[in-house]
């Protein structure tokens, strides 16, 4: 790989040479390069690195974006033979880093080389940069990871991760197309990254003149309307599996979502009804009267029950719920014996989703009022 600017620690031929030996790309195959925007983690940077080290396509180099660091991020990545991106000046989080990293390597990377991004605290199954190029053909503009949740959390972890094992069972039945390609490790053609900033520029659309919008709370639910306006399809095949964090805390969820959730909805407000966005608002439709539908059945039941004293067994109703407990099972068998668990119990999972309805209306709320909503660290 030609080398690049000084504005990064080593060398892209250095770097490649320091890491494990990787193998030089072969003139018949594109080369793969790997940016990890990372702030202040020196605790999940080693475990990130050590997954790309596994990949049975192993990365031909590899750059930690070290964006505004004060702990050992740096130095720590350096040590297990990545190369260090250092941020000048950014005050635009996670997209603004990668804006600078991605305009530093693109220009040394050919229209067909291909380059993934990654979030610091997420490992990769070994398979998944193999996985991930034998996606690709000429509709396919960008391949994106099919995410679980790391052990650990309690209960609010187990019910992460039973989510997460929905999202990748409705993606199985799919056929692995991508609804967004996730922060956590989506893996771009260079070429389509060009196309993005030049559709931008071009104002075809939105989100700023850069390859990732600054102006978006989820940079990646925007990246992957960006690319599917161009005409792309974006897939998640099962083999890219990805193992990231989950949120230890209600607070730290809440944040979480309300970030997700209102920057899917200011998403939507920007890009408008498009053909690439119908399907994005029915999806958010069907959301609201779902929860809307919950919260009016909880009220009509506690009330009922208060008034008149439990109803009854209904042998209709009694068969309606054993389908929908089914179904809830067998969504998250691999999941585990307690998800199955306590996904039959239901309870724990109903008040789960009512978590998620609060964030889904503060967020329309919020959004309705143009109230400012910031991002906050999770």
């Amino acid at each position: 790989m030609r080398h690049l600017a000084n504005s990064a620690s080593h060398s892209p031929r250095h770097a490649a040479r320091r890491a494990h030996a990787a193998p030089d790309a072969s003139a018949d195959r594109p080369r793969l390069a790997v940016l990890i925007p990372a702030h202040n983690e020196q605790d999940r940077i080693a475990a990130a690195l050590d997954g790309l080290w596994r990949q049975t396509r192993r990365p031909d180099l590899v750059i930690v974006v070290a964006d505004n660091c004060t702990d050992d991020t740096a130095a720590i990545a350096t040590s297990l033979g990545a190369q260090v991106f250092l941020t000048q000046g950014n005050t635009h989080k996670k997209a603004g880093a990668l804006n600078q990293a991605i305009a530093w390597v693109l220009p040394h990377l050919d229209d067909r080389d291909l380059l993934l991004v990654q979030d610091a605290d997420t490992v990769l199954s070994p398979w998944f940069a193999e996985t991930a190029i034998a996606a690709f053909n000429r509709k396919v503009g960008a391949v994106g990871g099919v995410f679980y949740g790391e052990p650990g959390g309690g209960l609010l972890g187990l019910l992460q991760r039973m989510e997460f094992h929905r999202y990748a069972w409705e993606l199985e039945r799919t056929g692995g197309k991508a609804q967004v390609l996730t922060g956590t490790g989506t893996m771009f053609r260079a070429r389509v990254l060009r196309e993005v900033r030049a559709a931008r520029r071009a104002g075809v659309i939105g989100g700023g003149t850069n390859y990732y919008s600054l102006a978006s709370l989820t940079e990646d639910d925007e990246m992957t309307k960006a690319v599917k306006t161009l005409g792309y399809r974006a897939m998640s095949p099962a083999g890219c599996a990805v193992t990231t964090e989950v949120m230890p805390t209600l607070s730290k969820l809440w944040h979480q979502r309300l970030r997700w959730q209102r920057g899917a909805l200011e998403n939507l407000r920007d890009y408008g009804w498009t053909r690439v966005t119908a399907r994005y608002f029915l999806q958010q439709f069907l959301m609201g009267f779902g929860a809307l539908s919950f919260l009016v059945y909880l009220t009509f039941m506690i009330t009922c029950t208060s008034l008149y004293g439990w109803p009854g067994m209904s042998p209709f109703w009694t068969a309606i719920g054993l389908i929908f407990v089914v179904e809830k099972t067998v969504s998250v068998r691999r999941a585990g014996p307690r998800a199955v668990l306590v996904a039959a119990v239901m309870i724990p999972e109903m008040l789960y989703d009512l978590f998620q309805h609060a964030v889904y209306f503060s967020s329309l709320w919020g959004l309705l009022r143009r109230s400012e909503e910031k991002w906050v660290a999770t």
